[in-house]
């Protein structure tokens, strides 16, 4: 049968030929303003198009040293069909038109695909565009460059000679109000990004069909139809078309950040940091990007002279793969040299991990951002279009071809795989791991009573039970009791007088409640006056003494003298995850590392707390002072984020240096596979998510 005709309103334009050398055409599709690079064999079955396969081999074969064959032919049809290049027939012609026929946008499917990515033209640019132009070209100018990369050279050098102000500004711009700028500032910087695209793309001679703004995942962007490039038989032409909205961009942030350093403080200063920041940061850290289809991925590939980048490299990574791991003899999509295809199927992986990540981040800002049965909706369609169906149709593959698999690779597979599954089964996993501080099980911090001048310290060292270790003097304290006691001997005296007297029966009962009152007082003046004689209550070491201490200092109440430890007997206050507690056992065997020493220390758990940590116990473990756990900012207290509970471990031995130390853990409990922790902490995500 021959093929079937070609649409009549394509155009068939000569391109550049290939890094091969091999010349090259461009069918565009005038209607969606499309373009398809084809080669020479393509461009000869164009030629002789609407004959049979056949024949249009046996042409070739005899007019021109290309030696094709059916098959060729066949596939090369399939992908014009595929892109609807062809003239439809009747029955394909009537399925389109009913296709089109009703509101597509009320059928999920459309929702589904076009909540990912979607286009909305704004306006026809190519008139103004051209008059515009015109008036710029100065702009396109050697000296203009020159002069702009001076420019913002010497802006950022003078921004590095204020690096603190700067800092300190970006810091201060994070509010609500700064919010609102930098959202202007990106929409200002934008836009002069896709208007340098579409200015050199006009200079070229190419037309600009329409601008807009593009919504990926629901995140609105500006775009530039720019489609028209692969007009251009240079690939450098290509290459300033992709790179100008980013040098625009740079061009923007280096006349910002000189304008921000010469300028004084005010809105003009706080406008030009938004530009700057934004440029800087959008330019170099996302549209450079050569991982996703942004600028940075066109600008490579015209740097390489490579169409379609990502997708020749992922097929190239994908053949290899398959040859790897599973033995097949499939052939490569395309002959390239040896270190080449390395290169590319090294840059393929890579692009894979970037957007693993990526998509794995907007899937939880999508699952974030909006309300909890939309979020897990929307998080549920990203993870399965990303990630899950690329994976699945590369596992389809390999199921299709599973016979082709050498005997000995299915064996090794299957063996790797029963052992991973024993791994993941068996209940092997015993160890809890925790962080936690060992401490003296009988500690002192002593501190004064009320603020008072220092009489005498016991000095550092071994103390006994009962030793003084701290005198203290309070002048009011002692002037007081000093007045209290005249007082007494007052009251005493005239006492004895009335009792004589026959008449003073009253007065003598005032007067013995008057000497009761001061009796009192010098019984609680003499109470104070003996708490300020610190004894130790036990034997220990009397240590953290201040070496400035000198007698006839006054001491804080709140200050901290120094410590008293009975090095006899250690604990260490061990913070376990929650998935992990209900593992341990009492008396479980533990090991205790303490920092910077590699011999561990023996120990058991003792007990095991049964709620929720409300509040860590010890300064040193918490984040805001560069421990490892992590804590709240609200407040001072000291609140761990991660649910975490306390576990109490008596250890052996002392830790070498005889203070609190922090140090990491190793409890052992029950066992458990990895399997059911893995399934149980899915399940507890779940339950816990599934609240609304």
């Amino acid at each position: 049968m021959p093929l079937p005709p070609l649409r009549e309103d394509l155009r068939l334009l000569e391109s550049a030929p290939s890094s091969d050398g091999e010349p090259a055409w461009v069918i565009q599709d005038t209607v969606v303003n499309r373009f398809y690079r084809i080669g020479w064999l393509e461009f000869e079955c164009l030629l002789r198009w609407e004959q049979t396969p056949e024949r249009i081999c046996q042409d070739i074969q005899a007019r021109t040293p290309l030696r094709p064959d059916v098959e060729q032919v066949l596939e090369f049809r399939q992908f014009l069909d595929q892109h609807q290049l062809l003239r439809p027939s009747p029955d394909a012609a009537a399925r389109l038109a009913k296709r089109s026929e009703g509101n597509a946008w009320l059928n999920w499917r459309w929702w589904l695909h076009h909540y990912l990515f979607f286009r909305v033209p704004l306006l026809r640019p190519q008139r103004h565009l051209q008059r515009l132009a015109g008036h710029l070209d100065w702009l396109f100018r050697p000296a203009t460059a020159v002069l702009v990369v001076t420019l913002g050279v010497i802006g950022v050098l003078l921004v590095l000679q204020q690096w603190d102000a700067f800092t300190t500004a970006v810091v201060e711009s994070f509010s609500a109000s700064g919010l609102v700028s930098f959202a202007l500032a990106l929409i200002v910087a934008k836009t002069l990004h896709e208007l340098g695209h579409a200015l050199v793309a006009t200079r070229l001679g190419l037309r600009v069909g329409h601008m807009g703004i593009a919504f990926v995942v629901l995140w609105p962007m500006l775009y530039t139809d720019t489609g028209e490039s692969w007009k251009l038989r240079s690939s450098r032409q290509r290459l300033a078309i992709a790179s100008a909205g980013i040098l625009t961009e740079l061009g923007l942030a280096g006349l910002a950040t000189l304008g921000w350093a010469l300028s004084d403080p005010g809105p003009l200063r706080n406008a030009l940091l938004y530009l700057a920041t934004t440029s800087w940061v959008l330019s170099l850290a996302l549209n450079a990007s050569p991982f996703m289809r942004f600028d940075g991925y066109f600008i490579l590939s015209d740097l390489l002279d490579f169409p379609n980048l990502h997708e020749r490299s992922s097929a190239l990574a994908r053949v290899t793969l398959r040859r790897a791991l599973l033995g097949l003899d499939e052939p490569w999509p395309e002959s390239f040299p040896t270190g080449k295809r390395r290169t590319l199927v090294a840059f393929a992986m890579v692009t894979w991990v970037y957007r693993l990540v990526l998509f794995l981040g907007i899937a939880v800002a999508v699952y974030l951002l909006f309300f909890k049965l939309l979020g897990i909706l929307l998080f549920v369609v990203e993870i399965s279009w990303f990630i899950l169906m690329p994976i699945w149709r590369e596992l389809k593959h390999w199921w299709a071809n599973r016979s082709a698999i050498p005997t000995s690779r299915r064996r090794a597979w299957l063996g790797l795989l029963a052992v991973v599954l024993l791994l993941l089964a068996v209940p092997w996993r015993s160890q809890v791991h925790a962080l936690g501080v060992a401490r003296a099980e009988h500690q002192l911090r002593v501190f004064a009573p009320y603020p008072a001048r220092l009489v005498a310290i016991h000095p550092a060292g071994r103390v006994e039970a009962g030793s003084t270790l701290v005198t203290l003097d309070e002048p009011d304290i002692a002037s007081r009791l000093s007045s209290s006691e005249a007082n007494v001997r007052s009251y005493e005296a005239r006492l004895g007088g009335l009792i004589a007297d026959p008449s003073g029966a009253e007065q003598a009962l005032a007067t013995r409640q008057r000497l009761g009152v001061q009796f009192e007082e010098v019984k609680a003046a003499r109470s104070e006056i003996a708490r300020l004689k610190l004894q130790a209550p036990f034997a220990g070491q009397w240590l953290d003494l201040d070496p400035d201490w000198r007698p006839g200092q006054w001491v804080h109440s709140r200050e901290p003298i120094g410590m008293l430890v009975d090095p006899g007997s250690w604990q260490v206050d061990a913070y376990v995850d929650q998935d992990d507690v209900q593992r341990l056992i009492q008396g479980g065997a533990v090991r205790f590392y303490p920092e910077g020493q590699p011999t561990p220390i023996a120990g058991k758990v003792v007990t095991i707390g049964s709620t929720r940590v409300s509040q860590l116990e010890h300064p040193m473990l918490a984040s805001r002072f560069g421990g490892p756990l992590t804590t709240s900012n609200q407040g001072k207290e000291l609140v761990p984020t991660p649910p975490l509970f306390h576990v109490l471990v008596q250890l052996e031995q002392a830790p070498p240096s005889l203070r609190e130390t922090r140090g990491h853990l190793q409890i052992e409990g029950n066992r458990r596979s990895l399997l059911g922790q893995g399934l149980t902490h899915v399940a507890a995500v779940l339950l816990r998510e599934s609240g609304f």
